[in-house]
């Protein structure tokens, strides 16, 4: 029998509150080397139009750094989505209904990036 403790959803805790960690914990090392590498593409981006090179070369970057940007944007959806909403899913109610609410929002935003 599972004896973990279940959060009480009777109470107001938020949905983005009933839990200690989020999903994306265990590749934080990983996001963060990306989105490294993301600030120093949108520097390269600044240097390139600083330095007035070709309009075609530097709207190349943008398209490359879009890309990275929506990889991670994508990533951290899929971690939500397995840790956070799977978890309020199990607990149902209200709490459920506010993640995937959340979740479709933030899929909607991405679509219209």
């Amino acid at each position: 029998m599972d004896t973990t403790p279940v959060p009480d959803t009777t109470t107001d805790t938020p949905a983005n509150e009933l839990h200690t960690a989020h999903g994306y914990i265990s590749d934080k090392d990983r996001y963060l080397a990306r989105l490294k590498r993301i600030e120093g593409q949108a520097r390269g981006i600044a240097r390139m139009v600083d330095e007035e090179q070709y309009c075609i070369d530097i709207l190349t970057q943008i398209s490359a750094l879009t890309s990275a940007l929506r990889n991670v944007g994508l990533g951290l959806l899929d971690d939500h989505m397995r840790h956070c909403v799977a978890d309020a899913a199990q607990l149902g109610g209200e709490a459920a209904d506010a993640k995937f609410k959340e979740a479709a929002d933030a899929i909607a935003r991405l679509v219209r990036s």
